[in-house]
């Protein structure tokens, strides 16, 4: 398997994202102003500052070249991880439902948070039986995800909401205790906590690697 993580100004968290990915297979940083994505079988967008947040938080990566190209990527079917400022670029570039909002204490908060499995049957999930909880630190000043009613509820009903943040782990308010979602289609997934900074025992917490560990399968099942 190989994995691409893109790379924007402003960017902090990519080589995290590439050392954890680097777990599981093959991987490649590509640049924000690159369309190549080097024949990459999943795609991770990492957390950071892209393009330092102007405007809103990915609102300007949505419009990068790679992310072009990303968007076509996923329209054919290819897997991509948005993590944190990722989820946030995914949502802007509507691959994914919803937005995220400035967090309800309105500050930037750090902390560990637990988040239960949801759904299992997924492709970045398919490690966690449903009902599991996963320990991963989070780390964000506007991760409040947000979706009008009917929205929200078309996504339980079809089983987007894939993980959610424990009862009073939910610091930044988001609605439903929503802490990420998936497409339709099942083949892009954003979540605000940071899976690639719980890959070592030495963190404290391993939980994250079953997301790597779960795209891993999905591609190798698909290459079968």
């Amino acid at each position: 398997m190989k994995t691409g993580i893109l790379r924007f100004p402003g960017s902090c968290d990519e080589v995290d994202a590439q050392l954890a990915a680097a777990l599981v297979g093959d991987t490649v940083l590509l640049w924000h102003g690159d369309r190549d994505l080097q024949d990459v079988d999943a795609v991770i967008v990492p957390g950071g500052f892209s393009y330092g947040d102007y405007l809103r938080a990915g609102a300007i990566a949505r419009f990068s070249p790679v992310m072009e190209s990303v968007i076509e990527f996923a329209g054919d079917g290819g897997l991509v991880l948005g993590i944190c400022n990722g989820f946030q670029v995914l949502c802007e570039a509507g691959l994914l439902p919803g937005a995220l909002l400035p967090n309800a204490n309105r500050r930037f908060t750090f902390r560990q948070v637990e988040l239960e499995v949801v759904e299992g049957d997924t492709k970045f999930t398919s490690a966690c039986p449903p009902g599991e909880l996963l320990s991963i630190p989070a780390k964000h000043g506007s991760g409040r995800f947000y979706a009008d009613e009917a929205t929200l509820n078309q996504l339980e009903e079809d089983g987007q909401v894939v993980v959610r943040y424990r009862p009073e782990q939910n610091f930044n308010g988001s609605l439903r205790d929503i802490a990420g979602v998936r497409n339709a289609a099942g083949n892009v997934f954003g979540l605000m906590p940071h899976p690639e900074h719980a890959v070592d025992a030495l963190t404290g917490s391993t939980d994250g690697l079953r997301i790597f560990e779960s795209i891993r399968s999905a591609v190798e099942g698909a290459h079968v």
